[in-house]
């Protein structure tokens, strides 16, 4: 007797897990779910299992993952390319749906509200040199034996939302505390 085969679904989420290797569970797709409807946000992996336990994810009811399993599905979603993971100025890892393009593009991350902007319209003029850059540095480090290397060009700040938000003082404190430019950086994304 033959066996029954299963219908495949046509759910775009489902596709888009299938297609990099993961189960189509429930969590995977409320996780993936919130992260792609809200693309220019990162988040901590307690923000996000707060935002989920609290229903705020469109027929999810209050979906309640515990935070070891939170965290092996944002691991797993980050390992196959679907997540982007960043570390911000404090060493905190957010997590935000993967760009289209994460190469070197270059990016604001405000650190009050952890939007995740592209300057790509800003530096429109300078694009093409940043990327030729970018690729030329990481043919470079190839050439001597590096392996698994990908770029982050990332501008640190606040937004001019946050910043108009903010006291004058908070604003003059801002503007005073030392930037961390040596900070080592890692992304999810080999882009090499």
């Amino acid at each position: 007797m033959p066996t029954p085969t299963r219908a495949k679904s046509s759910d775009p989420m489902d596709v888009l897990l299938s297609a990099h290797g993961l189960r189509c569970t429930s969590a995977a797709r409320l996780v993936l779910g919130w992260l792609l409807a809200h693309p220019d946000t990162s988040y901590t992996h307690a923000q996000l299992q707060t935002a989920l336990q609290a229903g705020d994810v469109a027929g999810a009811e209050g979906a309640a993952l515990d935070r070891v399993t939170l965290y092996r599905l944002i691991d797993r979603l980050t390992q196959v390319g679907l997540l982007l993971c960043r570390v911000d100025a404090q060493r905190v890892r957010r997590y935000q749906a993967m760009p289209a393009s994460v190469h070197a593009l270059p990016h604001f991350e405000c650190q009050s509200c952890h939007r995740d902007s592209p300057l790509l319209g800003t530096l429109q003029g300078n694009a093409l040199d940043l990327e030729v850059a970018a690729q030329s540095a990481l043919q470079a480090l190839q050439a001597l034996g590096y392996q698994g290397l990908s770029l982050d060009l990332a501008v640190r700040g606040v937004c001019a939302d946050c910043a108009s938000a903010v006291s004058p003082e908070a604003n003059a404190a801002l503007a005073q505390a030392p930037a961390n430019t040596t900070a080592p950086r890692r992304t999810s994304k080999a882009s090499a």
